[in-house]
């Protein structure tokens, strides 16, 4: 998700406020006590967005709103006991928090990342940036049986260091016929508020589509980006008729969409959608579908999670035309 200039000069801080609601009153005269044409410091920036306004997606089966950009931890927050990655990580946390952001994702499968997680929820905590009232903690089940599942969302809750969870989910419909009981259980006792199953990378629709026609769940995950529409025949659809709130993995095709076109020029009308850069413009065609809940953007860096959040900007979502426009525009690239 890199751009040449990720250095904002206070003509570019002060659109960007615009855009995001946010008056120059509402700011500090320090934030933009800067010499004539000298860059701010992007951790500043972030700082002060903090009391941006952005939009909002609704949960179908409970009415709550949650930021529809999250974050996903796969591979970026696998970093092991390496102290300076955590610190790392821990910052990139904290701008996501500071800027707005809600749904956390991770799973077991990603090695050391639910416990990296824990050591940055804990460290921001430590230092009074408690972020517990807006955390939407969103983890897995990803093992084949009841008893091991059981036994691995008691260690998810030790290494996030959290009681309860948003959102437990079952991750690539692995066991879930022996799952979906146990997660039912967990929700009775109100350790978890919400039942997912997901999938990725295109496999198992059929039968993921045979579990949100039959069984009362209220979220599931799946791989959906500008290119890969593949979902928007069938299961989108479907969500939406049995109020499924849906989690958008892979909204960046695994960095691979930025790879391509990180250096074609955006058309001159993104703009009017919202879109200043690419991460915008491919984050906003994926949140603009009227089933989308949430995106999950993976990043081990503080700028490119400015660049993310800043896709939830209050501007009008785009429509149907406008998303057409926006995928024949790449065609031709």
């Amino acid at each position: 998700m890199a751009i040449k200039d990720r250095q904002l000069t206070r003509r570019a801080l002060l659109t960007t406020l615009a855009k995001l609601g946010i008056g120059v009153g509402l700011l500090p005269l320090s934030a933009l006590a800067q010499q004539h044409n000298q860059p701010l410091n992007p951790n500043t920036i972030a700082y002060q967005l903090k009391a941006a306004k952005f939009l909002k997606k609704t949960i179908p089966s409970t009415g709550q709103t949650i930021h529809p950009i999250g974050m996903g931890t796969w591979i970026t927050f696998n970093v092991g006991k390496d102290t300076s990655l955590r610190n790392e990580r821990t910052e990139v946390l904290d701008t996501f928090f500071q800027l707005g952001g809600e749904v956390v994702d991770s799973s077991p499968m990603y090695g050391s990342a639910e416990e990296v997680l824990g050591y940055g929820l804990t460290k921001l905590k430590a230092n009074s940036a408690n972020y517990q009232s807006s955390l939407f903690a969103a983890t897995k089940t990803w093992t084949g049986s009841k008893s091991e599942g059981k036994q691995q969302f008691n260690d998810s809750q030790q290494l996030w260091q959290q009681a309860r969870f948003a959102l437990l989910q079952i991750h690539n419909l692995v066991a879930w016929q022996q799952h979906l009981p146990m997660l039912r259980e967990l929700k009775q006792q109100r350790l978890i508020k919400y039942i997912g199953v997901t999938t990725s990378h295109g496999r198992r629709h059929r039968e993921l589509a045979k579990i949100m026609a039959t069984e009362p769940i209220d979220f599931v995950q799946l791989t959906y980006n500008i290119l890969d529409r593949e979902v928007e025949q069938e299961l989108l659809p479907l969500a939406q008729e049995k109020g499924i709130a849906v989690i958008a993995n892979r909204p960046f095709q695994g960095g691979r969409l930025m790879q391509r076109f990180e250096r074609e020029p955006l058309p001159a009308w993104a703009t009017e959608l919202g879109c200043d850069n690419w991460p915008q413009y491919f984050l906003r065609f994926v949140i603009s579908h009227p089933a989308l809940t949430c995106a999950i953007p993976a990043t081990s860096k503080v700028d490119h999670m400015q660049e993310n959040m800043s896709a939830a900007n209050i501007m009008p979502l785009p429509n149907a035309q406008q998303r057409h426009q926006m995928v024949t525009y790449l065609n031709t690239l």
